[in-house]
């Protein structure tokens, strides 16, 4: 449950994500799809109800100790580092290191930069999956938007994560990157044993990508189930898909 000046923004809104899966979660604007992504990775705090990750609540937990436990985000906007490399802004996704602690390269110098090269070596392995790694050195201001998306991802996947929240990773991205992020997502599921829930409004990266769709409509959960179930519930197609889907 989270309320804003008493009008609930998530109401009630039960569901699962099975680990192994990839799972989008739709809905009409103002569903409550970002709010329940923000109150599941410590963005906001609830007003009631829990949520539980790895058979655990993380309900109030802060963000980083989240991200401690396995859980990650990207958002719909990038939030890349401009100025930085890709390398770089890629870098900053392994969490905690020695180095930014200011007597650690002091007292700890090889130390720290044997666990710099460790997480070089790591980040410019999710930048090949992600195929970014011929511009590892490029400035991160200076990709394209569906490059941008593609770093973010890479930046969550260094942080081995155990389940990672993607928000609307196709919005604003042409319809041919958009496909190639489907095959990314879907080759990284596999290969990297990572769970997906996704915030998705295209229709076609959700039917293409993911194994079973949420439905949200006014803060709560309308219906679930396979894509193609989904897509065929009237309900469904008169809150959300419209007359197209009938």
């Amino acid at each position: 449950m989270k309320r804003f000046g008493g009008n609930p923004a998530v109401d009630g809104a039960t569901f699962a994500v099975e680990e192994g899966t990839i799972t989008a979660l739709i809905g009409p604007n103002g569903a409550g799809k970002t709010t329940c992504f923000h109150c599941i990775s410590g963005f906001l705090r609830l007003d009631g109800g829990t949520i539980e990750f790895a058979g655990a609540s993380i309900a109030r937990l802060s963000p980083p100790a989240i991200v401690r436990r396995g859980l990650v985000r990207t958002f719909q906007i990038p939030q890349e580092l401009s100025s930085m490399t890709v390398l770089e802004n890629c870098m900053l996704g392994a969490g905690a290191q020695r180095g930014e602690r200011p007597w650690e390269p002091l007292f700890r110098a090889k130390r720290v930069a044997c666990e710099e090269r460790a997480h070089e070596a790591h980040a410019r392995e999710m930048l090949r999956l992600v195929t970014l790694d011929e511009l590892a050195h490029e400035r991160a201001g200076n990709l394209s938007g569906g490059q941008k998306k593609l770093l973010e991802l890479a930046r969550a996947l260094i942080a081995r994560p155990k389940l990672v929240l993607l928000d609307e990773p196709a919005a604003g991205v042409n319809p041919t990157l958009a496909l190639q992020l489907v095959d990314h997502i879907r080759r990284l599921q596999r290969e990297l044993s990572v769970t997906f829930l996704i915030i998705e409004h295209n229709m076609e990266v959700v039917t293409r990508l993911t194994d079973t769709v949420v439905v949200m409509s006014a803060g709560r959960v309308l219906t679930e189930g396979a894509p193609s179930a989904v897509m065929a519930d009237p309900a469904v197609q008169d809150a959300y898909l419209g007359s197209q889907y009938r």
